[in-house]
């Protein structure tokens, strides 16, 4: 994939890129193929398989000589969103030593996500003595902008699933939701009840068993991402609580 990747670079609209900021853009731009179309991570991923995805299809959008602002700003591939990601990389690695720190990561998204699921980042997938590197953040970057996909809602309910159960029962759902709430009341918001927003929750989710919410549940469910949210980041329940009426997400 790299070479591929690499082999394609002249051909993109790219001209704003430093040649020496190269082998990160081929990092940044495989890392979405292998996060999306190999979320099992078995090291492989058919040319089919990446032939058929409109992930191909974003990256060729910029053979375009131009690109609207708007789109350049959403397009994985684009110079502009390659260097906002590596820039906030840099911006987190406080220490430079190329690599983050939990305490680091902890300012992601200005700091909404609770202490609890960014311990379990670090519990849950692959870091070098304790500490993330750039492929690793840019899987948690995928996740988390892209949090209503299936491979993010999977990605994310590895973390939730703090026993290794393959579900999340109303103990685990009250746990990461009292997390979110404990946070905001240091802010001065008030708190709601646990059980009342656990309950919710539950409801959303309408599981094919009423103890138990697995991840089939949270893919069918049609607001997955929504319930990620709310049990990870104050920001992520504070949109959902103030929603517009009628609006389930």
């Amino acid at each position: 994939m790299q070479d591929y990747v690499s082999d394609l670079v002249p051909s993109l609209n790219l001209t704003t890129l430093n040649e020496s900021f190269w082998k990160f853009y081929i990092c940044t731009a495989v890392r979405k193929f292998i996060f999306f179309l190999d979320p099992l991570r078995r090291g492989k991923i058919s040319i089919q398989t990446i032939l058929l995805s409109p992930i191909l299809t974003e990256m060729f959008e910029l053979r375009e000589n131009e690109m609207s602002r708007d789109y350049e700003r959403t397009n994985w591939f684009s110079a502009y969103s390659s260097l906002r990601i590596y820039g906030q990389f840099l911006n987190l690695d406080l220490d430079r030593n190329g690599m983050l720190s939990r305490a680091e990561l902890a300012g992601y998204s200005n700091g909404t996500l609770t202490g609890i699921f960014l311990d379990r980042v670090f519990q849950e997938y692959q870091t070098y003595n304790g500490q993330m590197d750039y492929k690793a953040f840019l899987d948690f970057v995928l996740a988390m902008e892209n949090i209503q996909t299936p491979e993010a809602i999977a990605y994310c309910f590895r973390l939730l699933d703090i026993k290794g159960q393959k579900y999340l029962d109303e103990f685990t759902v009250g746990y990461f939701f009292k997390a979110v709430m404990e946070a905001m009341e240091a802010t001065g918001v008030e708190m709601v009840d646990v059980a009342d927003v656990t309950n919710e929750i539950f409801d959303m989710a309408h599981p094919a068993d009423p103890d138990i919410i697995s991840l089939q549940d949270l893919l069918d469910c049609g607001v997955g991402g929504t319930i990620v949210n709310i049990l990870s980041d104050t920001r992520g329940f504070w949109n959902y609580d103030n929603r517009e009426p009628g609006d389930g997400k």
